[in-house]
């Protein structure tokens, strides 16, 4: 049984696969300090709530904080047996190398983000992830990874702003009613709101005019849904996207078709 494990710089994604399907997924803030037995108390705790009862033997890792790769690790040696497959070493292969500067290490997250979208929509992909940063990877015609764009994430703007004007308050991530905002809540969920909106729409126009073709938008990560309602930035949504990319490398390195 595989155990897919996304770690996000916010949250960190828990997944089972059974070879057919998912059987769960389950998501718990990203911490550092948290320690293997941590992981497995909290890991078979879910199990046994879901009445899931399974022997997990192979576990793959994409993680953006590499503190937290020596405790899962640990875990996946003390409780599984397995050694982990980590996204981004050398052992790890990919369905297709990324074409980017010598050098250059991507993140494991656009990789499995590159490859999970492939495998579902083919190439000449723009995948923007709302993530702890909003990210646009371009997925050319064979499956490869060949650059992108990094913005501040939505959530980290929005506390960015909080804490440099005291003034203005917490707000949540929202599309407004109107843009012209009445009170400070409204205006700072409008500029927000639509200021992402004209983000994503400018970034994904000007990577299509370098690109010199057509290509497709999919929209992933937590607030993909709420910033599909503007004005139809997204071709696709997938909620499930880096999940996916996670099993399609594993079978890449099991090989399997």
């Amino acid at each position: 049984m595989l155990l897919c494990i996304d770690v996000g710089n916010t949250n960190s994604v828990f997944a089972i696969w059974d070879g057919q399907r998912f059987l769960a997924t389950w998501r718990a803030s990203t911490e550092h300090q948290r320690t293997a037995d941590q992981y497995y108390v909290w890991l078979r705790t879910l199990m046994s709530l879901h009445e899931i009862d399974v022997t997990i033997d192979q576990v793959i890792v994409s993680s953006t904080v590499p503190r937290v790769v020596f405790n899962l690790r640990v875990l996946c040696n003390r409780y599984f047996n397995c050694r982990p497959l980590v996204v981004g070493k050398p052992e790890c292969r990919l369905p297709v190398e990324p074409r980017v500067d010598p050098g250059t290490q991507v993140g494991p997250d656009r990789l499995v983000n590159t490859a999970g979208a492939f495998d579902r929509h083919g190439g000449n992909l723009i995948v923007v992830d709302f993530g702890t940063a909003t990210t646009f990877d371009v997925v050319a015609e064979d499956g490869a990874y060949v650059g992108g764009v990094i913005a501040p994430g939505v959530n980290l703007s929005l506390e960015a702003l909080h804490q440099a004007a005291a003034a203005l308050p917490h707000v949540d991530v929202t599309m407004p009613a109107r843009v012209i905002g009445t009170n400070t809540v409204a205006c700072m969920q409008s500029g927000v709101f639509w200021g992402y909106v004209g983000l994503v729409r400018g970034i994904v126009d000007r990577v299509r005019d370098e690109w010199g073709g057509p290509m497709r938008v999919v929209g992933t990560g937590g607030l993909a849904p709420l910033f599909a309602q503007g004005d139809g930035l997204f071709d696709l949504i997938e909620d499930d996207l880096t999940i996916h990319g996670l099993r399609v490398i594993h079978r890449h390195n099991e090989g399997q078709a």
